[in-house]
């Protein structure tokens, strides 16, 4: 699904009528003609407004429109206008609390291509700041964690429209971290199964304390399969909200 197929953002449009549109044929914003079912004058400019703006933020490539515009919980909308750019990242940290906690490592999934940055060699602000300048992030429980970190500890500003991935699969029952969904979609972690985040932060003590470039190796492993693994889920639960929300009523 793309956002061209939404007209939930216009003021009079819900869900039903946004529906109703659909199982009408006005599937895109090419197909509204300013008729339809429960769709009066005023609601009907309000459509026309909202595409107007919304085609010229597409052409600008302003993303950030669509997010405001855009209900809690539709973002992954927009994914698929984006996700040949969308920046999936992930950090590793010394603990959970911003304050007292350092961040590790920061892997970055964008294009195809994983960089990962590492405490003491090249995570800085300003390569953060350049990694996730993109039209849209991606994160599993990132608005909650990732984020705060990063803004705490080196001051980037996460202004991207920011997908937390961990809504829309709790939408389709996918519930628990981010190593459940993976189970359940049957995503896999080859070579790294049994680390999680209390390993993480041994494998980092063992690469500070004791210079373990093997340990370094497997954190940074084990971090950018967060990232890459994302966009495996993302594209999964796309496809089944798509199906669920639009293909099902049109």
């Amino acid at each position: 699904m793309r956002v061209e197929n939404s007209f939930l953002p216009a003021s009079g449009v819900g869900e039903r009528t946004e529906r109703r549109l659909w199982q009408t044929g006005v599937t895109h914003w090419d197909d509204f003609d300013g008729d339809g079912p429960g769709v009066g004058d005023a609601t009907a400019e309000n459509i026309y407004s909202f595409i107007d703006d919304a085609r010229r933020a597409l052409d600008d490539g302003d993303t950030g429109f669509f997010a405001d515009a855009l209900p809690n919980g539709e973002l992954w909308r927009l994914y698929e206008n984006v996700a040949e750019d969308a920046a999936f990242f992930d950090i590793e940290t010394t603990g959970l609390d911003e304050r007292t906690s350092e961040v590790t490592t920061v892997s970055v999934h964008r294009g195809g291509d994983t960089t990962t940055l590492v405490r003491g060699s090249d995570l800085t602000a300003e390569r953060l700041g350049d990694l996730l300048d993109a039209p849209m992030v991606v994160s599993f429980n990132g608005k909650r964690f990732d984020a705060p970190f990063l803004e705490h500890n080196f001051d980037v500003s996460v202004d991207a429209p920011h997908l937390d991935l961990m809504y829309p699969c709790r939408r389709l029952d996918l519930d628990g971290g981010l190593k459940q969904v993976e189970q359940d979609l049957g995503v896999a972690r080859e070579g790294v199964e049994d680390v999680d985040g209390r390993e993480a932060v041994r494998l980092w003590r063992r690469y500070e304390n004791r210079n373990d470039e093997a340990a370094l190796d497997r954190l940074v492993e084990y971090n950018r399969y967060d990232t890459q693994n994302l966009q495996t889920i993302l594209d999964d639960v796309a496809e089944r909200l798509h199906r669920d929300v639009f293909e099902a009523h049109v």
